[in-house]
């Protein structure tokens, strides 16, 4: 585990034209997703103020989008909503890559400077979110396509349900696993090194496939916590959601050697203010 420590080698920058068309990855240890949990504490226990209150606003989020989802659409409108969080989520984490950044660079983390972040990538941000826009409308066709193959009776029999059930869940679980593989590493990069969206994302895709066993069991992780903030009536999400976006930040970093692609220039730090 000593060796997920060592921080990528950054050599200097190569130009476009040399470029390769994916960022080398490292091979992980089978656990390497429990290594960057403990980072993400560490993150958390020095930004407890700021983690709390990006936590805050997810569950407002979520109470909000439950409340708004109950009086137009009922349950069924408010379970497709909130499998859509699946997709995204890597989005809405990336003020939490931007505490970890400025962790790692020895500065006090601010809200205002996150946002400006954000703002400086918007167009990365907006491109990737439209790829994932694609895919959470071909998920909804694909899930209204199994009430026209699979329709459901008003009094359905045990074994119907769990076949409706299962394929749906099935369907889901692979639109989710497009959407992992393609996010897992690809904002933090953006972020980090002045790279485009798609070399962001083969290069996420391509670490994911490298490292199957390690990447799983961040999956798993994931949908545990996942699972964890709506048993919680999303209260878990205060804690939960700033710890899987600050162990997110660590995988990329100990995952990727982006050290060939230029890195972002800091911003000034002077502008941050003191709330």
């Amino acid at each position: 585990m000593d060796k997920l420590h060592n921080q990528p080698n950054y050599n200097e920058p190569l130009s476009a034209d040399e470029l390769p068309f994916v960022a080398p990855c490292r091979q992980l240890p089978t656990f390497a997703a429990f290594h960057w949990l403990s980072l993400a504490w560490q993150d958390f226990r020095a930004t407890p103020g700021l983690s709390l209150l990006y936590g805050g606003i997810l569950v407002a989020a979520s109470y909000l989008l439950t409340f708004l989802s109950w009086q137009l659409g009922g349950a069924v409108l408010l379970l497709s909503l909130l499998s859509g969080l699946v997709f995204v989520a890597p989005v809405l984490a990336l003020g939490l890559y931007s505490v970890s950044c400025q962790l790692d660079d020895g500065l006090k983390p601010r809200m205002a400077y996150c946002m400006r972040e954000g703002k400086r990538h918007l167009s990365n941000e907006m491109l990737f979110s439209l790829v994932l826009l694609v895919i959470f409308l071909v998920w909804v066709r694909a899930g209204s396509a199994v009430h026209i193959f699979f329709p459901m009776s008003s009094s359905p029999q045990l074994a119907d349900l769990l076949t409706f059930y299962a394929i749906g869940s099935v369907i889901g679980a692979i639109f989710a696993a497009i959407v992992f593989c393609a996010s897992a590493f690809s904002l933090p990069m953006m972020m980090d090194r002045e790279t485009d969206a798609i070399t962001a994302v083969l290069t996420s895709v391509n670490a994911v496939r490298k490292n199957p066993v390690p990447m799983m069991i961040w999956a798993a992780t994931i949908a545990l916590c996942v699972a964890l903030c709506m048993l919680t009536a999303y209260i878990g999400m205060l804690v939960l959601m700033p710890l899987l976006g600050y162990a997110s930040w660590h995988g990329y970093r100990q995952t990727i050697d982006a050290s060939m692609w230029k890195q972002h220039p800091k911003l000034d730090t002077s502008r941050n203010s003191d709330r």
